[in-house]
């Protein structure tokens, strides 16, 4: 069973509330000093593939076909370890996903919660 989460952007102010804050980011954020980060681990093998990320291209109107495709990722083996290590801290702990991306609401992290909070538990 799956406690909170939720997702925000990296460059906010932390919060005790966070609880586990974990980078769902393939790169590094831009202009951010991993001292500054305050981060509980930093989880690449969870992001999407580089070749949706940049199709993607944060563009709104393709997010339902990116959401859709980074599910299908989501099920890859490599990517599944990932997610299920998250589902496992999620369960234990507060989960606070963290993304570089101006726009939330259109990431990765924001598909990254839903399928950890609901879809993805019937689709494991």
């Amino acid at each position: 069973m799956t406690k909170d989460v939720t997702y925000r952007r990296i460059y906010e102010e932390s919060s005790p509330e966070d609880g586990r804050r974990v980078l769902v980011d393939r790169v590094w954020p831009r202009g951010m000093r991993r001292a500054d980060a305050h981060l509980d681990e930093w989880l690449r093998d969870v992001a999407p593939s580089t070749e949706l990320r940049r199709w993607y291209g944060h563009e709104p109107g393709r997010f339902a076909e990116f959401r859709r495709r980074y599910r299908t990722e989501l099920r890859e083996p490599a990517r599944r370890q990932a997610v299920d290590h998250l589902r496992d801290i999620a369960g234990h702990d507060r989960l606070t996903l963290l993304t570089a991306t101006r726009d939330v609401e259109h990431s990765q992290a924001a598909v990254l919660a839903e399928w950890l909070t609901s879809a993805g538990k019937s689709e494991a």
